[in-house]
């Protein structure tokens, strides 16, 4: 037991602390007793690191609240009715009687532990959160995988991490193994629904020469590889009910065979299994096995979707920004209004959907700020007004005389005069400047409400296509149309 699990008894009743010291021993608890004398100096030398409860009886000074309140971060057990008046205290969990009996105070000690895991800040904020790689978010749901992963990471039991594909469930085993104490030796992970079945025994235990057509040579497996560290087993719901037999054996026997091989080989693994299927349901139907289920969940872990924690959106969106500029140099930003309407979306595919759009946003707007309006429209969770830009009329004639006097636009006039020669007065026959002159401005007007009056009557109406047979953008026809008032007579 560590210093960290120890109770601190401080009481001058001397047959009371000792009937306490030998009930704590009776089931498991240790404790340290501290003379009254040395308690403010003990409680002044880093007690949360040394102790887990503090345990006060009776003081001869009667400085009770005052030494309570100086260690917030300890649960306290008062002892004897004249210390009732402290159960009000909130780290004061509970008034012990005297005396004492072992199945109240286990109830007790388990509510003081309660305490000390549940601190505000304690969860996900240990002194190794830095440690984990790849974790990104701060919600609760994600804390409570930190807090799952600290606790088990020091034990060599098997876990099971259970999920929706795309939620980072390599990414937890992972970090498993880096906190643990085989972080030095191999993480080797194998994805069960990638390999054939008939392949798969060979791929995990290896296989001697000879053993099968194209076996020229030994082969380690991947058993073999993973000795001292983790095998992560990924897709484990795929794995065939054969293979299941023989994992089953490998994790109570901890040894294997190759395949061609009858030398048993011990292996020293820890086997972390994932699988975004329901295992109950399958052994229910026959395709999973019961026993390897319970061998394999030890300890199991559920990674959140997406959708389930929408506060740590925009802290994915900048990380997975950040990685896609390492890459390829590119950046994107995107807009308050967008991540709100991304935070909305049901993300199906959870973290590697997002990874995904981010990706597509940086190829279609590099360097830009991406809107809703430029999202694509399963990710347009609410509507909003498309900003259609009103520019000066200078840029709006400047635009017309480009459209009309480019030289492509000429060519393809005079082809069409020659296939449609005189037809419906669609052909503009340019003269000479008369000696008077002419003003411009208005000249190019009519030209262009001539043109556009065609494009619009020719097409019925319809904007878009009338926007393309004159070569402008559908916003630019609009704004043309607005101007020379061009709507439809009704």
């Amino acid at each position: 037991m560590t210093h960290s699990e120890k109770i601190i008894v401080v009481d001058d009743n001397q047959q009371r602390c000792m009937a306490l010291k030998t009930v704590l021993e009776f089931i498991g608890q240790a404790c340290d007793i501290i003379p009254s004398s040395q308690i403010n100096a003990e409680l002044a030398n880093n007690p949360a690191e040394r102790f887990s409860t503090l345990v006060i009886g009776s003081l001869p000074d009667g400085n009770y609240e005052q030494m309570i309140k100086s260690v917030p971060f300890l649960p306290v057990l008062v002892v004897g009715d004249t210390l009732k008046h402290l159960v009000e205290t909130p780290n004061v969990i509970a008034l012990l009687s005297y005396p004492f009996h072992y199945g109240e105070l286990t109830i007790q000690i388990s509510d003081c532990q309660e305490y000390q895991r549940s601190i505000p800040g304690n969860r996900g904020k240990s002194g190794r959160r830095n440690h984990f790689q790849g974790f990104v978010g701060h919600s609760e749901a994600m804390n409570e995988v930190r807090f799952l992963i600290e606790q088990v990471a020091g034990s060599n039991a098997n876990v099971l991490v259970l999920g929706e594909s795309g939620t980072g469930k390599e990414v937890v085993a992972s970090n498993i193994h880096l906190l643990s104490e085989r972080q030095n030796a191999p993480f080797v992970p194998v994805n069960c629904g990638a390999i054939p079945g008939e392949l798969l025994e060979s791929e995990l235990f290896g296989h001697e020469k000879g053993a099968f057509t194209g076996a020229i040579s030994a082969r380690k497996g991947r058993f073999e590889l993973a000795q001292g560290g983790t095998l992560f087993l990924d897709e484990i719901g795929d794995m065939p009910l054969l293979m299941q037999v023989k994992l089953l054996r490998v994790l109570q026997e901890r040894s294997f065979e190759r395949v061609g091989g009858t030398k048993a080989i011990k292996c020293d693994v820890r086997v972390i299994a994932a699988t975004h299927r329901n295992l109950e349901d399958m052994i229910e139907t026959g395709a999973f096995r019961e026993d390897l289920f319970y061998r394999l969940n030890v300890f199991p872990i559920e990674t959140p979707a997406l959708r389930e924690r929408p506060e740590d959106l925009p802290l994915l969106i900048n990380e997975l920004i950040k990685r896609v500029e390492a890459e390829t140099k590119q950046s994107i930003k995107f807009s308050d209004r967008a991540v709100d309407s991304l935070k909305a979306s049901p993300w199906a595919g959870n973290v590697r959907e997002l990874a995904n759009l981010v990706e597509r946003m940086v190829i279609m707007y590099p360097g830009q700020v991406v809107d809703i309006t430029e999202l694509p429209k399963k990710y347009q969770t609410f509507d909003v007004e498309a900003f259609v830009p009103d520019y000066p009329e200078e840029l709006m004639e400047r635009d017309a005389i480009y459209s009309m006097f480019s030289a492509d636009d000429e060519e393809q006039d005079e082809e069409e005069a020659e296939e449609d020669n005189g037809a419906s007065g669609n052909n503009i026959m340019w003269g000479f400047l008369p000696p008077e002159g002419i003003q411009l401005k208005d000249y190019m007007a009519e030209i262009e409400i001539n043109l556009i009056t065609q494009a619009l009557e020719y097409h019925d109406y319809v904007v878009a296509r009338a926007a393309e047979v004159l070569g402008v953008r559908r916003t630019t026809l609009v704004e043309k149309m607005k101007k020379y008032n061009l709507a439809r007579d009704e």
